[in-house]
């Protein structure tokens, strides 16, 4: 069990325990409230409630707050006197084994996928290319399957999208129509995400999800902390990784069925960042996966301000939840929390849709699933203090934890295998060499014939319609043409570049956000 504040009789005042049930942790999450209420210290008593049970976390942190919880949390009167007041005995001050991830490297370790893995519905709805562009983009992905070309980064995308445009009109009558204005469209939405920072994302090596799922020594689940500050300025950046991340849980792990507790649990901060604007497809996806992945032992919990953010689809999946304050100044704010208040079993000791208005910070209403899965009644709950830090952490003590890691140095340094471009590039030199001997025996083949000319006459014979100005003029405006065929060429060549070349030739099934299944 992992508590979560009391609430109190309004009779007697005596507090009352409430309790997520860890056998009924992976049937999901919501924590939702409005800015400043408590969310992200309810994320952090979470976090660390599962780490104590044995269970991995993976969490953002947003703000750059959320990094304390690797730190023994301070001495403070208020915290104190809040476990003083919901009869929190074994209060304690601890830290948590955390491990740092980051996109850009800078604060924890980098965190990297491959183009391949990512797939076409994912890298679509990054660019936000539209159904004509996507198509074009998944003709890409089976172009580099037909032909032994696994992409790894976005050089490789890149160059998989010029050889597409070199070869459209053979192309079109194999896989459908190839516009060189789609193909030209993506290659400018690639730019933009380059410049957002999403090109460090891609690459190798790639994130093994079990480096998410360490326990230590003593069995404490390690907490993985993504640092996101920079990364919210990205935000579609931002939602697509997490929510590749969640389809590579789904993907890899094996089935478990309902587990004493989870084997990881995943925070999915911000959450409308991820339905924003997302096509209908993706949101079905989304709601596949997390009705899914339970049974795969991972639990999802959902941060966001308001409920109304996720679909509800997808929220009647969430069992337990912890809603905080929401502020009903407009009449769609009222709705809203109308809408909040009819997701709870009512409790008839007050009226839920007055008490979330009412709710003061570190105060929430709390509904978790029962030994029978079913919802318990909905409870005003004083949140417990975390153990752990209120606040981040120094430069200094980031950078400690870091070099402490038990998975330092092994996403650190990026590695470039054969890829995509390096053969797209390899065949394009082999062209130019062969294009260049045939050039040089034509060159042979025509001097062979004058010297037959002038063995046979024994003296010259005009070459009528052929060049009769001077040898010498005539080789420097060969020479001249050669080497402007040659800078084309190269050119060409140039524009091609890196990728991962494990099984080529093998037939590879994508999963069900169309990443492709990782080789044995």
């Amino acid at each position: 069990m992992i508590y979560l504040g009391s609430s109190f009789s309004p009779d007697t005042q005596e507090p009352r325990p409430q309790y997520i049930d860890l056998k009924r942790a992976n049937r999901h999450g919501l924590i939702a409230g409005a800015t400043g209420t408590g969310k992200t210290v309810s994320l952090q008593i979470l976090a660390e409630g599962f780490s104590d049970a044995g269970v991995p976390v993976f969490c953002a942190d947003i703000k750059g707050d959320l990094s304390g919880i690797a730190a023994r949390g301070e001495v403070k009167d208020f915290i104190g006197e809040r476990a003083e007041k919901i009869g929190f005995s074994e209060f304690d001050y601890c830290d948590f084994p955390t491990v740092f991830w980051d996109l850009f490297g800078e604060n924890g370790h980098s965190i990297r996928t491959t183009i391949t893995e990512m797939g076409p519905l994912l890298l679509s709805r990054l660019m936000s290319l539209n159904p004509t562009q996507e198509g074009v983009l998944n003709i890409a992905f089976e172009l580099a399957d037909d032909e032994g070309l696994l992409l790894l980064d976005m050089k490789d995308l890149r160059a998989i999208l010029t050889e597409i445009g070199s070869r459209a009109k053979e192309l079109s009558l194999v896989y459908g129509n190839v516009s060189k204005a789609s193909v030209g469209a993506i290659q400018r939405q690639l730019l933009v995400l380059e410049r957002e920072g999403g090109e460090a994302f891609f690459g190798e090596p790639a994130l093994d999800i079990r480096d998410l799922m360490r326990t230590t020594r003593d069995g404490r689940g390690v907490i993985n902390v993504l640092s996101a500050a920079r990364l919210m300025a990205s935000p579609r950046l931002y939602a697509t990784f997490l929510l590749w991340l969640l389809s590579e849980l789904f993907e890899e792990l094996p089935e478990v069925g309902d587990p004493d507790k989870p084997r990881l649990v995943f925070f999915f901060d911000e959450a409308h960042l991820l339905f924003d604007e997302a096509p209908k497809v993706l949101i079905e996806k989304v709601e596949q996966i997390v009705r899914l992945i339970r049974s795969k032992g991972v639990g999802v919990y959902f941060v966001t301000q308001n409920p109304d953010d996720v679909p509800e689809s997808v929220l009647s999946q969430l069992g337990n939840r912890v809603q905080h304050a929401l502020r009903a100044y407009t009449p769609r704010e009222r709705k809203a929390v109308r809408t909040a208040a009819e997701t709870f079993r009512p409790n008839a000791e007050f009226e839920t849709e007055d008490v979330i208005s009412e709710l003061g910070i570190g105060e929430a209403l709390v509904s978790t699933l029962g030994g029978k899965g079913v919802p318990s009644v909905v409870e005003r709950t004083l949140i417990r203090p975390p153990s752990s830090r209120l606040g981040p952490l120094t430069q200094a003590e980031l950078r400690q934890t870091i070099q402490a890691s038990p998975i330092f140095g092994l996403y650190d340094r990026t590695r470039d295998r054969e890829s995509a471009y390096e053969i797209l590039q390899s065949k394009a030199l082999e062209k130019l060499i062969q294009e260049e001997r045939e050039r040089e025996r034509e060159d042979a083949e025509r001097e062979k014939g004058k010297q037959r000319r002038r063995t046979r006459t024994g003296f010259t014979v005009p070459e009528f319609g052929r060049d009769d100005r001077p040898r010498s003029s005539s080789r420097r405006s060969t020479t001249k043409r050669r080497s402007q065929r040659q800078t084309v060429t190269e050119a060409a060549v140039k524009s091609v570049v890196r990728s991962l070349s494990s099984s080529l030739g093998r037939a590879l099934a994508r999963g069900i956000l169309g990443s492709l299944k990782r080789g044995g």
